[in-house]
Formats: structure tokens, sequence, C-alpha cells
């Protein structure tokens, strides 16, 4: 019977943490710039990054935060989020970017702002999450996910997504093609929302789909919902 690879909340950890997270700070060559989006050219935020098993690299993935819904950060190939396939060694946190500039406003609509909102980092999520992998023998997702939380006595929405095997897509299949050799790219992970708003990447309350091309060094990144 086939299995199901798991990545279940598995609490804290340091923000540049050579491991499986989400959130935090991306793990990248030395020099690598932080992307931007292409509609709005502000800095894209850091969702994930994905350690693949027997040193194939790591993924590292990122969304624009800007103008949620105006940059079509959902699709594969519109420039609103961004998916690199890092080497595993000699890899260094990447510096932060500048935030970008505030627009003018009016005085009294300054001080009429939440202080959350003030506070808000469009570069990052909130907070760190790491993972644990967990093998469930069920090949559907979703009944994985639900045997595992029967198993555990945990919520089912403490299951981050899953690690290879099919992408289970909740609508139709969407597999993007390499934009270096054409050809459909292998999936290699799937990410949920989550527990944490802290750190809960905004998928529409949806579920993500990360892909890479091995022989390219490339990788791909899209959500439905």
């Amino acid at each position: 019977m086939s299995t199901t690879t798991l990545l279940i909340h598995d609490g804290s950890a340091a923000p540049d943490a050579p491991v499986t997270r989400i959130g935090g700070l991306p793990l990248a060559p030395s020099g690598t710039r932080w992307p931007t989006c292409t509609t709005c050219s502000g800095p894209l935020c850091f969702i994930a990054q994905i350690v693949l098993d027997g040193g194939r690299g790591i993924l590292a993935v990122f969304m624009c935060a800007n103008d949620p819904g105006s940059c079509g950060e959902w699709s594969a190939t519109s420039g609103g989020n961004r998916a690199y396939l890092f080497p595993s060694a000699g890899l260094v946190p990447m510096p932060l970017p500048a935030l970008p500039a505030a627009e003018d406003e009016d005085e009294e609509d300054a001080e009429d702002e939440d202080e959350e909102d003030e506070e808000e980092d469009v570069r990052q999520l909130g907070a760190v999450r790491t993972v644990e992998l967990v093998t469930v023998a069920e090949p559907e997702y979703r009944l994985a996910r639900k045997a595992w939380s029967e198993r555990s006595g945990r919520p089912a929405n403490e299951v981050l997504g899953r690690l290879g095997g099919t992408a289970d897509w909740l609508q139709y299949d969407e597999t993007p093609d390499c934009t270096g050799c054409g050809r459909p790219m292998e999936f290699v992970a799937r990410l949920d929302e989550g527990p944490d708003p802290l750190t809960a990447p905004n998928f529409g309350s949806g579920s993500a789909y990360a892909h890479v091309c091995e022989p390219c060094g490339r990788a791909a990144f899209l959500w439905q919902c």
C-alpha cells in the first residue's frame, strides 16, 4: 500500500535554522537578491523552506503580500510568487530588503490606523514553524490527514502539508512546465495554511503546490482554493 509523508506542526525554531520550516529567513547562496513582485515591484514575502531528501537541494518559496489578490500570487507564471531550488551546502541567511515606502496619507487617517497594521511586515510571516515528517499508510492526502489526526488525537489543521507523492489538486491539474526545458515539473510538496494566523500564508483557505525541475535547477509554486 502506498504511503503519504505528512508535514506536521512541530514548534518553533531560529529564523535561519537549516531545516524544513514555515517562515523565518530563507537560506540562499551568498549574494542572492530578495525577489520582488513583477506587478507591484514590492518585496515578496518569504513563505517556506523545504529541505529535499537525498541532498537534492533546498526549496525556497516566496509570495506577494503587498496587495493580496491584485498580483496573481496564486499563479505559477504571473510573477506574484517565486520559488528557487538552491544547493544543499554553502547557504547563508538572505538579508531582509528595505520595506516599501509608505504612501502619503492625511494626518487624521494616520492617527486612525490600527497599531497592528502599522507593524505589518510584508516580507515575513509573523513567526517560525518547524515540521516533523510523519509517514501514514494511506496514499490520499485527505485520508492520510484524517488518519493521523485520529491516531494522534491532535487537530487535523496541525498537518501543514505533504512531502512528495502526488499533488492531490483541489481543482484541476496545474502542473507547471519548466521554463528551461519545457517539460512538466516534478511535484515535491503541498503546503496548507496551518493552525496559527501568525504563520498562515494566504492561500485563500486553500493549498499550495511546489514543483522542481532538478536537471535545470528550477522551481515553481502556485496555489488553489
